[in-house]
């Protein structure tokens, strides 16, 4: 029985291919000539969670978001500690919008989620956005960063791994 087990898995794998590939859980990209480690965020899982609850973003770091499609995209600040720059690409990599995001205050002990998530600003993408980058608080004007600069990605790899 084992035998045909390892037979069977060997088969298996023969055809679709054993190797997993890691998927980086980071991206180095150059940003307005400087370059930044990003983590990667990829399922609908992580872009809930962002950067909720973190108190740095470290100097050249940050998150790239990967959408699976481009649409239009918001984003807002829930539980977030420390204030954020977004930036939405489209799916070249030209930024469609940027916003310097500032703390929210916190969710009140007699305030429910739905009165939390109603009071919290929006930030708009514009335009059908594909990725989103944020950034460290002053990074948007410290780099000179505008609506339709070219950001280079790797879009093909991205592309590859959005879910």
């Amino acid at each position: 029985m084992v035998t045909r087990f390892i037979t069977f898995f060997l088969f298996i794998c023969s055809i679709q291919g054993c190797a997993t590939q890691l998927q980086s859980t980071t991206a180095t990209v150059n940003i307005g000539g400087e370059v930044f480690q990003l983590e990667i965020v990829r399922d609908i899982q992580s872009r809930a969670q962002g950067l909720m609850h973190r108190t740095e973003i470290p100097e050249k770091s940050g998150m790239l978001f990967i959408f699976p499609d481009a649409a239009p995209r918001s984003f807002w600040m829930k539980n977030c500690l420390i204030p954020i720059d977004l930036l939405f690409l489209d799916s070249r990599g030209t930024i469609t919008a940027t916003h310097e995001m500032t703390v929210e205050d916190p969710q009140d002990e007699g305030e429910s989620d739905w009165e939390y998530e109603g009071r919290l600003s929006h930030y708009w993408s514009n335009n059908p956005a594909r990725f989103a980058i944020e950034l460290r608080a002053g990074s948007i004007q410290r780099l000179g960063l505008h609506i339709n600069q070219h950001i280079q990605l790797d879009l093909k790899h991205l592309r590859s791994i959005a879910r």
